[in-house]
């Protein structure tokens, strides 16, 4: 059994959507962030850069495996459950393995920033700008990147469950008020999160934690 310990965020739904697809049963261990329980030394213990999600794999030899970082997270399940979402063929592990990190590194942080500023400072005009400004950018990376293809690296994948937990809900949250009718170019993006959004898997892992 794994233990999941997370939030309704995206990030945290990263872990619960990987844990549906590769069918591993999960308990589920809320961490409160905005009771500051992401602080608690129990967790530290678990996740030392107190951040959710994190996992403790109790089916393994010995002492369990504890893991933080979702990256992290999504690669060790794949690798566990020897899940297709994370190809061995080198080619293709690339593929997927490239836009993970674009994700982690870019998607990510930067609707993170966007989504900051617009709810708490919606007066700092150059910061939300500057975020707001990237995250269309990037938009426009992963549309072109759909146009050719069903999935982000092909089949669908462990990049896709990452950046879908981004996109989902965040972009129509703010976005258009933003940039009025720009979203409605991503065409591509568009029937991606709708794909994705088909899935089982995905709609209950975005419903985790209740």
């Amino acid at each position: 059994m794994i233990d999941l310990y997370t939030f309704g965020t995206p990030n945290g739904r990263k872990a619960s959507i990987m844990l549906e697809e590769v069918g591993l049963p999960y308990n589920v261990h809320t961490v409160h962030i905005g009771k500051d329980e992401q602080f608690a030394p129990d967790f530290l213990k678990i996740s030392p850069n107190n951040k959710i999600p994190a996992i403790v794999d109790n089916d393994v030899p010995g002492a369990p495996i504890s893991v933080f970082e979702t990256g992290a997270i999504l690669i060790y399940l794949a690798e566990k459950t020897a899940s297709p979402l994370l190809p061995t063929e080198v080619r293709a592990r690339a593929d997927v393995m490239q836009w993970l990190m674009w994700q982690m590194g870019g998607q990510g942080p930067m609707f993170g920033q966007a989504n900051w500023f617009i709810g708490n400072q919606p007066d700092n005009e150059r910061a939300i700008a500057r975020y707001v400004d990237e995250s269309v950018r990037l938009l426009g990376v992963l549309d072109r990147n759909l146009a050719g293809r069903d999935y982000m690296a092909g089949d669908y994948s462990i990049a896709d469950i990452a950046t879908y937990a981004w996109c989902a809900g965040r972009i129509q949250g703010w976005m258009p008020e933003q940039r009025p009718g720009q979203l409605e170019e991503f065409s591509h993006v568009t029937r991606w999160q709708t794909a994705c959004a088909a899935r089982p898997a995905v709609a209950k892992g975005m419903t985790v934690p209740s």
